[in-house]
């Protein structure tokens, strides 16, 4: 009968210990995000498209999610505590070149951060929207920047 390597089994204690709730996903979040699509419906304005999401992205809301992406001035300002993030960067995003409306979300900060070209990574609990308009689609609530 083969011994098993104490090695083996610390390893094995540790990864099957891990928390795998802390977060409602370990890999890109917006992969999944990614999995969402469109039904044409009418307000008082006229068409829209409405967000239809996939199970999985279902499966998010409320769950604390990270992120990662370039902060999106808005409205020709920098609001410190509450930000667009958009997975690609600012001459590709949703608002100025190629990307959908799947590629950004709105986060609101616990607290202001500064703002920055460079790419940054945030924390919070995911909401969807597919009822109020003049939001965006994805909305991070008690988000905080991940050092």
């Amino acid at each position: 009968m083969k011994r098993i390597s104490p090695i083996l089994v610390l390893a094995f204690m540790i990864l099957a210990a891990k928390p795998s709730f802390v977060f409602a996903q370990q890999d890109n979040v917006w992969r999944n995000l990614a999995e969402v699509s469109y039904k044409i419906s009418e307000d008082e304005f006229g068409e829209l498209y409405v967000p239809v999401f996939s199970e999985n992205i279902q499966k998010l809301e409320g769950k604390m999610v990270e992120a990662d992406g370039y902060i999106i001035p808005f409205e020709g300002m920098f609001k410190p505590d509450h930000i667009i993030l958009s997975s690609l960067p600012l001459a590709e995003c949703f608002f100025c070149g190629s990307g959908g409306p799947e590629t950004v979300m709105e986060v609101m900060l616990s607290n202001p951060i500064k703002y920055t070209s460079k790419r940054v990574k945030v924390r919070g609990k995911l909401t969807l929207n597919s009822k109020d308009p003049e939001k965006l689609m994805y909305i991070l609530q008690d988000a905080s920047l991940v050092e």
